[in-house]
């Protein structure tokens, strides 16, 4: 008899009842591929906030400056996160944040050559700031509800815990690494790393199985939207 195996890397294996596992979602193959690329990912993407900061105060000078840059990069989340979610239930999240990932690699490509070429403006980061946010606005929903996917319910709460341990963990490593590098090698490095950081996240989500997605359901976007806001008062 065949098993499916995309079956199979969800399923928890038998412990004891009342023994707590501190890593009991790494027992599963899928979520040990989506945890390890982006332990890479999260300290790149903390590089380059730090790297994208400096660059604009030796652009302008400006501390202003600097903070519209910030409302350009965070505003969509604010603004469209709502539609990210209910984009994120209508398309199967494992090909959508490749999707958001390629193109984010893609965004922090343009900003390092940029950079290494000199013809950076400050314009310029005005605009990958805000097209980085409205594609975090649509890649974070996504991200935190995939990992359900990867592990069940049982380990879903560890699941999130090693998560956000490894983001907390990157807002440590990232900064520091950045300001080494910055100053050993300037500002570009940082971007080309950042770039270059979201490529063994690509790959390690094109090697989980899953089961065949569900159909998108056919409700009208604007009323998930609504319901999303009730559920939130």
């Amino acid at each position: 008899m065949r098993v499916n195996q995309a079956a199979l890397d969800v399923i928890p294996e038998a412990r004891p009842p009342g023994r707590a596992r501190p890593l009991a979602a790494l027992r599963h193959r899928n979520y040990r591929l989506y945890w390890t690329g982006q332990c890479i990912s999260v300290i790149g993407t903390w590089m380059q906030s730090v790297a994208q900061a400096w660059l604009v105060l030796e652009l302008t000078d400006s501390a202003f400056l600097l903070g519209l840059v910030g409302a350009a990069q965070f505003a969509p989340i604010l603004l469209f996160s709502l539609i990210g979610g209910v984009i994120a239930d209508r398309v199967p999240k494992q090909r959508l944040i490749i999707l958001t990932q390629s193109l984010m690699m893609v965004l922090a490509l343009i900003l390092g050559i940029l950079v290494v070429t000199k013809t950076v403006r400050y314009e310029h980061v005005v605009v990958l700031a805000f097209l980085m946010g409205s594609l975090n606005a649509v890649d974070m929903p996504a991200r935190q509800s995939f990992i359900i996917e990867l592990v069940g319910k049982d380990d879903l709460m560890n699941g999130i815990a090693l998560h956000a341990s490894l983001f907390n963990a990157a807002r440590v490593v990232g900064p520091a690494l950045a300001g080494l590098l910055i100053a050993r090698f300037g500002l570009a490095v940082c971007f080309l790393i950042n770039a270059a950081s979201y490529v063994p996240v690509v790959v390690q989500l094109l090697r989980i199985r899953l089961r065949e997605p569900r159909p998108a359901t056919g409700g009208a976007v604007w009323r998930d939207i609504a319901g999303g806001l009730r559920y939130i008062r």
